[in-house]
């Protein structure tokens, strides 16, 4: 059985929510809301059509992916993550399937490029590399400031501070907020 015959891909739906959270709380270190990638999210609605569940055949969740925008200077980029698997789904391939899907979305809707925070060994596979003069709001070690084009010449001369969506009123190429609980 294919990656995609055994889990179902789909948006992530408002109903969604808690239980994604509860996944990350799963899968990532107390305090992972502290991380600085965690302020640029604050106050800022995720990119809805990126931002995926996986279910099992019993509609059990398996894995996610939320991926938000965000501005290095005054240009548009998505930030990747987090991307999650159960611990009991790990190692079948699922991680790469939500990066790959989530990131072919992005291509769909124009977004030009992508970064992350993250090992580089692991994400070079999805063509994810080291960023040169894109700096994350610390403490954010250089090394693991990824980033991938989504288009050609995506990050050409794309240089600066990585910093919250908004502050310099640009517009988001083709997207809508993916929907929160109320």
């Amino acid at each position: 059985m294919g990656q995609g015959d055994a889990y179902r891909l789909a948006e992530e739906a408002p109903a969604d929510w808690w239980e994604v959270e509860a996944l990350y709380d799963t899968c990532f270190a107390p305090g992972r809301t502290a991380l600085s990638s965690y302020r640029l999210r604050d106050g800022v609605a995720p990119v809805g059509p990126l931002c995926l569940t996986a279910r099992d055949g019993e509609g059990v969740l398996a894995g996610a992916i939320r991926v938000w925008p965000a501005q290095v200077g005054s240009r548009p980029v998505l930030l990747v993550g987090p991307v999650a698997v159960h611990p009991t789904r790990q190692g079948e391939g699922l991680g790469a399937l939500l990066i790959f899907r989530s990131m072919q979305a992005a291509r769909r809707l124009f977004w030009p490029r992508a970064m992350l925070v993250g090992d580089y060994p692991y994400y070079r596979r999805f063509g994810f590399r080291r960023l040169e003069g894109v700096e994350m709001p610390p403490p954010t070690n250089p090394e693991r400031v990824l980033g991938i084009e989504l288009a050609p010449g995506g990050w050409v001369g794309v240089t600066g501070a990585v910093t919250k969506w908004g502050s310099a009123g640009i517009a988001v190429p083709a997207a809508r907020p993916a929907p929160r609980p109320d």
